[in-house]
């Protein structure tokens, strides 16, 4: 499995997560519910940006799971 980047800018109050390579993005997209989708040239989402994150909001801090299969 890939590793996963999460950067949270205190600064510009963003949490943003790279499931792939950040270095192939070639376009990214706004969603409606203030969400920017990170693709590489072939459309993948390769991660998300969460605009207007504050961590005080979301508690005392992150929440990170994770599931590894068999």
């Amino acid at each position: 499995m890939d590793k996963i980047k999460v950067i949270h800018d205190t600064t510009a109050h963003t949490l943003t997560v790279w499931t792939g390579d950040p270095s192939k993005e070639a376009v990214c997209e706004e969603t409606s519910d203030e969400v920017v989708l990170m693709k590489d040239a072939q459309g993948h989402v390769i991660g998300f940006e969460l605009l207007h994150f504050n961590s005080e909001k979301a508690g005392a801090g992150l929440s990170v799971e994770t599931l590894v299969h068999a």
